[in-house]
């Protein structure tokens, strides 16, 4: 049986549910990082919730999925984008991104961006597979974007 799942906007109440999907989705990456935590395990969920665009994904009553964007002058990024390890391969963090290019092409953004940490390399395969471009890169992140077509409106 295919499970179902569905994207929402979050409510203050889904804070903790978040919370926990996001420590489970970044903690697999904690002996990579020597055991360093990944700045998304520490945030705030609540004040996340108030202050960013943030949309949770929903799974037999369970948050399995999150992401949250923010909106500048000129380009639109994922702040956190992240799916729990026990629910990825179902199409969820794909589903997240299309609906994260949506937001931002709705907006009128002809591009999204995003860092990630330069450790997760599974990552930066497969924003690079998704047509994501590396943009440069320090000694913790890797910087991205992603040109989004069909956008006719400029900012």
């Amino acid at each position: 049986m295919k499970l179902q799942w569905q994207i929402r906007a979050a409510l203050p109440e889904d804070s903790h549910g978040l919370q926990v999907c996001m420590e489970f989705a970044y903690a697999c990456y904690q002996q990579r990082m020597e055991g360093k935590r990944l700045p998304p395990m520490d945030l705030d969920y609540s004040a996340e919730i108030k202050d960013f665009p943030v949309w949770i994904v929903e799974c037999e009553g369970q948050i399995v999925g999150g992401l949250i964007m923010v909106f500048e002058y000129d380009h639109a990024m994922l702040a956190n984008i992240a799916v729990h390890p026990e629910f990825q391969g179902l199409g969820i963090g794909g589903g997240l991104m299309k609906f994260a290019e949506t937001k931002a092409k709705q907006k009128s953004y002809k591009q999204l961006q995003l860092a990630t940490h330069v450790l997760l390399n599974e990552n930066i395969s497969l924003y690079l597979h998704l047509g994501w471009k590396e943009t440069h890169r320090d000694e913790t992140r890797v910087y991205m974007q992603k040109e989004l077509c069909g956008v006719k409106n400029n900012l």
